[in-house]
């Protein structure tokens, strides 16, 4: 699956255009390797958010096409999550 389909579906970003532009800006990483919005998602990658001022780190449980929104948490395994400090 596309990174920012998974982005979208996993609800970890709204919108798929949203994921896209972010990837695009190289403002995620995935395996602590810049990724853009093509790159193929397999179970165990580890993903790797920079939101504003916080970093959010998740590591893929599932490639589930489509899921109800109580389910998408589901997919991914919350790892941590920073503050960052200018």
């Amino acid at each position: 699956m596309r990174l920012d389909k998974y982005l979208k579906v996993s609800r970890l970003i709204k919108r798929r255009t949203v994921a896209k532009d972010v990837a695009n800006a190289s403002r995620i990483l995935v395996n602590d390797i810049p990724a853009k919005p093509s790159k193929e998602i397999k179970i165990g990658d580890v993903i790797t958010i920079e939101f504003g001022t916080k970093i959010v780190k998740v590591k893929v449980t599932s490639l589930d096409i489509s899921v109800k929104k109580a389910d998408a948490k589901e997919m991914y395994e919350f790892l941590a999550e920073e503050k960052k400090n200018f």
